[in-house]
Order: C-alpha cells, then sequence, then structure tokens
C-alpha cells in the first residue's frame, strides 16, 4: 500500500437475516437446553462461526446415526432433504429448523408445483447442501444445471409442465444467463415469480460492482464453502478488478496491497464482523490510512424465530448483550 492509501467497504456486507436467524437458533438452543446441541451440517458456511459455536458446546455432524437418542438437533440454514426430515422424527429429535426462510420458500413452491405435475430444471452447484436440500424435496423430476452447457444434457420426461428454481446464493448474472438458455430450449417453462436468489445475496454483489469500479483490488472475507463469498470475488474479477477471498486476516498477503491506492472490502453472509474488523487492522498495519463506507442499501429484514426457543428474561438480556 502506498502512503495515502484507503480502504474502501462495500455496503452491505456480512451477515444477513437467513444467518443470523440460525445462529441464534444454535445459541438459544444451547443456552435453554445445555450443551451439547447438535447441528446437521455446518450451520452457516464460516469457519470462525463453526469454531465459536463448537466452543460453545455445538456438535456438527453429517449423519442422524451421530446423534444419540433424545438428543436436540438444528438443521443448518441451507436446509435438508425431506428424507432427513423423516429420519430425524423417526430417531425421536427434538428438532428445530434453521433453514433460511428464503431457502423454505424455494421448498414450498416446488412442492406446490409437483402436486399441479410439474418438472424442475434447479440452477445450482452440484453437491452445495442447498441444492440437495431442494432436490431432496422430491424423489424424482428435479435436473440440475450447473451451467449453459448442461441445459442441452438434460431430459425432461415432458415439456409442457417445467418450472425453474435457483439456489439462492448464486451470481445474478450466471443465473440469469443458464435461465436465458433453459428457455430457449423449453420456450413454455415457468419462472419463478420472485427471484429464487435472495435479497442479500443480489445486494452484496450489486455492492461489490459498485466497489469494485472503484478500486485497484477486492478483497472478501469469506469460507472456501461459502457459495455467495465465493460469487463475491468472482463478480469483482468478472469486471476486470484482481480479488482475493480469505477466511480471515492472517490469511491476507501483503503483496496483493503493495502500491494500491485503494482497497475494496467486503463480506460474505456468513462473514461474522469482527473477521472484517480484524482484517482493517491488518490493512492499517501495511499502511493503510483511512476506511470509507460506501453508499448502499440499508438491510432491515429480520425473519422470526422457530417456537419453543423462549428463554426467561434474565437470559435474554446476556444473549441479546453477545449479539
Amino acid at each position: 500500500m502506498n502512503s495515502s492509501s484507503e480502504v474502501l467497504l462495500a455496503e452491505p456486507r456480512g451477515f444477513c437475516a437467513g444467518v443470523d436467524r440460525a445462529i441464534e437458533i444454535v445459541e438459544r438452543a444451547l443456552a435453554k437446553f445445555g450443551a451439547p446441541i447438535y447441528v446437521r451440517h455446518e450451520i452457516v458456511h464460516n469457519t470462525y462461526v463453526v469454531n465459536d459455536l463448537k466452543a460453545k458446546g455445538a456438535i456438527f455432524i453429517e449423519d442422524l446415526a451421530d446423534v444419540p437418542p433424545g438428543a436436540t438437533l438444528v438443521f443448518s440454514a441451507h436446509g435438508v432433504p425431506k428424507a432427513v426430515e423423516r429420519e430425524a422424527e423417526a430417531r425421536g429429535f427434538q428438532v428445530f429448523d434453521a433453514t433460511c426462510p428464503l431457502v423454505s420458500k424455494v421448498h414450498v413452491e416446488v412442492a406446490k408445483l409437483h402436486r399441479e405435475g410439474y418438472e424442475f430444471i434447479m440452477i445450482g452447484h452440484k453437491g452445495h447442501p442447498e441444492v440437495e436440500g431442494t432436490m431432496g424435496q422430491l424423489d424424482a423430476g428435479i435436473h440440475l444445471v450447473e451451467d449453459v452447457a448442461d441445459v442441452a444434457r438434460i431430459q425432461p420426461a415432458q415439456r409442457q409442465k417445467l418450472a425453474v428454481v435457483t439456489q439462492t446464493t448464486l451470481s445474478v448474472d450466471d443465473a440469469a444467463e443458464i435461465t436465458a438458455a433453459v428457455k430457449a430450449r423449453f420456450p413454455q417453462v415457468r419462472e419463478p415469480k420472485q427471484q429464487d436468489i435472495c435479497y442479500a445475496t443480489q445486494n452484496r454483489q450489486d455492492a461489490v460492482k459498485l466497489l469494485s469500479r472503484q478500486v485497484d483490488v477486492v478483497i472478501v472475507v469469506g469460507s472456501p464453502t461459502s457459495s455467495n463469498s465465493n460469487r463475491l470475488r468472482e463478480v469483482a474479477r468478472k469486471l476486470g478488478t484482481e480479488a482475493h477471498m480469505i477466511d480471515g486476516a492472517d490469511e491476507l498477503r501483503p503483496e496483493w496491497v503493495q502500491g494500491k491506492a485503494r482497497v475494496g472490502l467486503t463480506a460474505g453472509a456468513s462473514a461474522p464482523d469482527i473477521l472484517v474488523r480484524q482484517v482493517i487492522e491488518r490493512l492499517r498495519a501495511l499502511g493503510a490510512v483511512s476506511v470509507r463506507k460506501l453508499d448502499g442499501i440499508e438491510e432491515t429484514v429480520r425473519f422470526p424465530l422457530p417456537k419453543g426457543l423462549k428463554l426467561d428474561s434474565a437470559t435474554e438480556s446476556v444473549l441479546d448483550h453477545l449479539s
């Protein structure tokens, strides 16, 4: 960095309402029922958050066979297939579902249209837990496409009733391009009334587009498994701006910012603000003189918690203090 370099912060960045809610569900379950609380899959895709909750008594598992009888279980923000819901019920766990309500909305739409005889084309990343959860709402009839080339390969059983659904954390531009290819091959395809890509993903991508045009390099705080964080780095690079993704301040390489007058900083929807603050401190140590927040959308979305997690007033105030 040079002697007058500045850090520009994207707005909005970091936690979204779905992530806030998911973490609060685990923290409330720990406060109410005591450790351990079992969580199927990482509650959100962030190393710091997962390690913090592990230290408080959360145990992260992939297979429900690893959960002892009578335990309290939380489903991650990404959602789960129907088979996992059925297994949890059969095993008698007390379940709190931290699936993001915007993912649940996609699940509800799939169930509704399936009853009307629809097959589905899902745009998403193979192996991502959200994709597995949405595709697992049905036993058959959902065809995954990851790119435009996949669209030519899929063979639905019928073409009259086809609907598109997407993973909520995709690149808005990539999803639009793949949707256009689907419409070209299947002109009658039904699109969602409101696009499935969530407001927070869209807002963070829009903010990075604005940021990228004003800086020499973009740093994205996010874990390697975080889909929306990876997309932020891609969005910046597509605009021709150098961009790097880091899990925390210790991964920031001095050579990325050396000689750069303006460094852009953002964070994925599952990355906590403490990590952003630590990266800013590291950038100051490397020579950043000022930090400036860009104008952007202020998010006011809040999602209600599932029933059964109310705490006594003393514990409530401690939790409020933590958040």
